[in-house]
């Protein structure tokens, strides 16, 4: 294998997302969910400043060599796994994650408990669409 074409890179940015996507899933949401209402905003506001920067490193890349791997490699298999598994994840983030997190930061008390099951439905989603564009990048590479 060499590292001339897409497919090394995307099971290398595949799995970075899925490690990603595993954190937020199994740690980051949760604890997010347990903080209680008086520190809430602070709470919000914080992990919004932390992780921005993370999924930028994270989803640019991911977009950028699936884009390459679909004008590189159309025909191979694995490739179009990846792509959906990969569209799911990023339209999903975009469409319902990054809008939910929006209305959270505003949100009164009430209210939270809805968007954030809201917010896990998403994340499991995008969780499997992780799972499915990193299965994509093993068979492409195998």
């Amino acid at each position: 294998m060499t590292l001339s074409g897409p497919a090394p890179w995307l099971l290398l940015v595949a799995g970075a997302h899925l490690g990603f996507q595993l954190t937020v899933a199994l740690v980051v949401y949760p604890a997010l969910a347990d903080v209680p209402d008086a520190g809430w905003a602070t709470a919000h506001e914080r992990h919004s400043r932390r992780i921005t920067p993370l999924v930028a490193a994270i989803y640019l890349p991911l977009v950028a060599v699936l884009a390459w791997t679909a004008v590189a490699e159309p025909g191979a298999e694995g490739t179009w796994l990846a792509l959906a598994g990969g569209a799911v994840a990023v339209l999903t983030t975009a469409a319902v994650a990054a809008p939910t997190h929006g209305r959270l930061a505003t949100a009164p008390p009430a209210e939270r408990p809805e968007l954030l099951r809201g917010l896990r439905l998403a994340d499991q989603v995008r969780t499997a669409g992780a799972v499915v564009c990193a299965v994509g990048a093993v068979v492409l590479v195998w």
